[in-house]
Order: structure tokens, then C-alpha cells, then sequence
């Protein structure tokens, strides 16, 4: 069997890994996917933590170098013994025997944090909201999922802070793809989307679908980059003559056609995202024509990506 091919999904704490890891995992199919959190890699339980002062955020809270070895465990198609860290009461559970799939999804904090750990992905997310909004979601899911107050929920985010701007964001420069979902004028549930696309991978070309026009997509062509601006309410004809090109691009996995492609759930309620359809998209574009080249007896490798702000 060809080697996985590993995706990385790095950001701060709340900033939309897991709901990205599961939409793709979804669209992949359950049977092709192996999903990993490196959050399962925390030395100290929360207990721990508390009495040490010491956040996850730390990569000295962390098995930094067992991580690094399961990741190129995974990428030669090993499997791992790996630890399991319980959000919900901040202890640990026993270890989960995980075999990689044809695709592999690693998820968490500090996924780019070594140059080893970086050159296991063949392609490498950050997500990167806009701050308000990354707290408003971390308040919504501690309070609702993880028995926080809103209190202490803040407190714990300007706990935090120090790390993430030490630690967490350097991290964006590694990336391949970076990940900017905001607010939208338009409708507070469906967010638009900045994309950075590095030169690292080869992107397909959107050029055609640009619109200079307000409340349109754009295109900024920088050295090393370029940034995407896909709107939340883009018309459904657009994103859908857009879906139909990249689609084309990988004619050999249109199997993987959903109609769930950009729902997300608010309630009981279904809505759709063009922008996050796209994004979704674009990654699966990456994952699918990777795992071409590989089947053929290539390897695309990652360029590490320029440095950039």
C-alpha cells in the first residue's frame, strides 16, 4: 500500500481545528481517514498544570519528541501506541492503538513546533481567526461542552496569552495554507474567508473567478504568496463554477462529491458556507492529487514555506 498522506491542522486553542478535521474527514470518508489530536501529548493532566503553572500552550508541557516519532511513525505507514488526553475531566485515558489510513489528519497545537514534526505533513493548515472571534468561540465551547464560567474561561485566555504569542502563532509561518475565517457584514453565521496560499504547494488557478468588485473574490499576488478573499455569501452560481473547475483538476476523485460540502450546523439548524465549501476544497484538492502522485510511485514532498508575518 502507498505511504498515507498526512495533513496538518495547527492554531491556537478554539480557533476551529476539530470542526475543519471532521468536515474533511466526512468528505474523505471515515474508512480512508486516520484523525489524530497532538493535544493527547500533554505531560501534566489539568490538575497538574494548575499546581505547576504551566500551560498546554508549552511545548515543555508537552512529549514534543514522542509526538515527532508518531508522526514519522504514521508517514511510513506505521502504527502507534498513542496517549489520550480527556477534555472533559483534564486527565488521561489509557493508549489507543491507531493504524494510518490512506489519508492521515493531525490536529492541535503544536503540530509545526520542530523541524521534524514539520516534514511529516505533505500539507500543512493554519488556522488563524481573528482574535474577538476566537475568543467568543472558546468561551461558547468551554461554557457549553467543558463545564467553564465565562469567567473563567477569560481568565484562562489571558493566562494563556503569553504562550500563544511565543509558541502558537510562530507557527502560521510553516504553513502552506493560512486560514482567516471572519465576521461578515452580510450574516453573522456565514463568515468569510482570507486565504494565504504559499508557494510550497501548487495551487490551481482562480485567477479567472477574481472580482474586483466589493463583496466579490480577490486575489493579492505577493513575493512567495498569494491571498485568497473568498466572501461567506458569494452567489451560489459562482462557487459552484468554481467547485466545477477544481473538481476538474482531480477528475480521478470526483467520487468524493457531496452535497455537505460547506454545511455547518447552528442549533438544530443546517446552513451552508460558500467560502467554507471553498476552503474545504482546496484542501481536499491538495490531499487527493498528493495521494495521486505517491500511488504513482512519486513522493510530492513539502517545501518548507518562506517566513512570513
Amino acid at each position: 500500500m502507498a505511504r498515507p498522506i498526512m495533513l496538518g491542522i495547527v492554531g491556537d486553542s478554539a480557533s476551529g481545528k476539530t470542526t475543519l478535521s471532521k468536515g474533511l474527514v466526512q468528505l474523505l470518508g471515515e474508512d480512508t481517514v486516520t484523525a489524530i489530536c497532538t493535544d493527547d501529548y500533554h505531560k501534566f493532566d489539568r490538575r497538574q498544570r494548575a499546581e505547576r503553572g504551566i500551560t498546554p500552550l508549552n511545548p515543555e508541557c508537552n512529549y514534543i519528541d514522542i509526538m515527532a516519532q508518531h508522526l514519522q511513525c504514521l508517514r511510513l505507514g506505521e502504527g502507534i501506541l498513542k496517549p489520550v488526553y480527556q477534555h472533559t475531566n483534564g486527565t488521561f485515558g489509557p493508549l489507543v492503538y491507531l493504524a494510518p489510513s490512506s489519508f492521515t489528519v493531525i490536529e492541535g497545537l503544536l503540530g509545526y513546533h520542530s523541524e521534524e514534526m514539520r516534514s511529516a505533513y505533505d500539507v500543512r493548515v493554519y488556522l488563524d481567526p481573528p482574535e474577538s472571534l476566537r475568543r467568543q468561540w472558546k468561551v461558547d465551547r468551554d461554557c457549553s461542552k467543558r463545564g467553564y464560567t465565562t469567567d473563567e474561561v477569560l481568565a484562562d485566555l489571558d493566562r494563556r496569552e503569553p504562550d500563544s504569542e511565543a509558541f502558537i502563532r510562530p507557527q502560521r509561518r510553516h504553513a502552506d495554507i493560512v486560514v482567516c475565517r471572519m465576521e461578515s457584514e452580510a450574516d453573522p453565521f456565514i463568515l468569510d474567508a482570507r486565504l494565504t496560499l504559499r508557494d510550497g504547494l501548487a495551487h490551481p488557478d482562480l485567477t479567472p473567478f477574481v472580482d474586483e468588485s466589493e463583496g466579490q473574490i480577490t486575489l493579492d499576488e505577493r513575493d512567495g504568496e498569494s491571498v485568497l478573499f473568498i466572501p461567506g455569501a458569494l452567489p451560489r452560481e459562482c462557487a459552484a463554477a468554481i467547485e466545477e473547475t477544481v473538481w476538474d483538476r482531480m477528475h480521478f476523485a470526483r467520487h468524493l462529491r457531496s452535497e455537505k460540502l460547506g454545511e455547518f450546523t447552528v442549533g438544530n439548524h443546517v446552513h451552508r458556507s460558500e467560502s467554507l465549501a471553498l476552503v474545504q476544497l482546496l484542501i481536499v484538492y491538495h490531499l487527493t492529487t498528493a495521494r495521486a502522485r505517491v500511488a504513482l510511485g512519486g513522493d510530492p514532498g513539502v517545501q518548507d514555506a518562506a517566513p512570513a508575518a
